[in-house]
């Protein structure tokens, strides 16, 4: 459950309490406001986390104690923005729309989606011939989701089948890049781009910047901030139904004016 500015109820009050025994002087009142998210902001800045005040898994954890070491952090977005030539409230709305939250299940295990209709396609640009044998695993029909660390256990039996079809057949860490994506993002093998996303969430986001990099249309739809031609570019012909184009635009707008909170 996310708790950002307007939130209100019991979650908020436990999260005030929280805050308060940080040190932070806030009302537990249950009503997430500016007081609220300036506290909030304060605690993801000193964690290295990016300041978005907005209170998800990651925030929460650090609430808690948790190691932020190896989360994506404000610093990283600062020094992509002036890799991409770009203002870091774009870089900033890119990753509040497209991560999916925490990047990694567990220690060493990033985030990852098998799917089963790309290692269909992997195996015939190996040289293999598909069968029906296991259609849980090479189907023709994208499916068969397990969900969480439920995905390794499908990923490991279709490794049996062939090894680097079935990692280029899975999305990885926070941005769900496709493995088979690693040639064109310039990595020496998919081991290789695997082991990287393996280390740490800066390592999903240079995945991410470079995916921008090597696409002129879609860095400079980025540069323009042109949300709508960038969504289509990113999230594909169907960005219109999830309204990702709409939510870029507003999480920009929404950090341009609350960026000096």
């Amino acid at each position: 459950m996310l708790l950002k500015h307007g939130s209100r109820g019991a979650d908020v009050v436990s999260l005030q309490k929280k805050l308060i025994d940080k040190g932070y002087s806030i009302q537990a009142d249950g009503i997430f406001g500016n007081a609220t998210e300036f506290a909030v902001r304060s605690v993801q800045r000193s964690c290295g986390l990016i300041d978005d005040g907005i209170v998800g898994v990651k925030t929460a954890e650090a609430l808690s104690g948790a190691d932020c070491s190896g989360l994506l952090g404000i610093d990283h977005i600062d020094a992509a923005a002036r890799r991409l030539k770009v203002e870091p409230e774009v870089l900033f709305a890119v990753n509040q729309v497209e991560s999916r939250g925490k990047g990694f299940f567990a220690p060493g295990k990033p985030a990852i989606l098998f799917e089963r209709h790309i290692m269909h396609r992997r195996l015939i640009a190996h040289g293999v011939t598909p069968t029906n044998s296991r259609l849980d695993l090479v189907n023709t029909k994208a499916g068969g989701y397990k969900g969480g660390m439920a995905e390794y256990e499908r990923l490991d039996r279709a490794k049996a089948i062939h090894h680097d079809a079935a990692l280029e057949s899975c999305s990885w860490g926070a941005f769900q890049i496709m493995g088979f994506h690693w040639e064109f993002l310039g990595y020496p093998s998919v081991v290789d781009f695997v082991e990287r996303m393996k280390l740490d969430e800066s390592e999903h986001f240079e995945a991410l910047v470079r995916f921008i990099e090597r696409q002129p249309s879609l860095h400079n739809a980025l540069k323009a901030k042109d949300w709508r031609s960038f969504a289509r570019g990113y999230n594909g012909p169907a960005y219109e139904k999830n309204d990702y184009h709409t939510k870029l635009q507003a999480a920009y707008e929404s950090r341009k004016l609350r960026r000096d909170l």
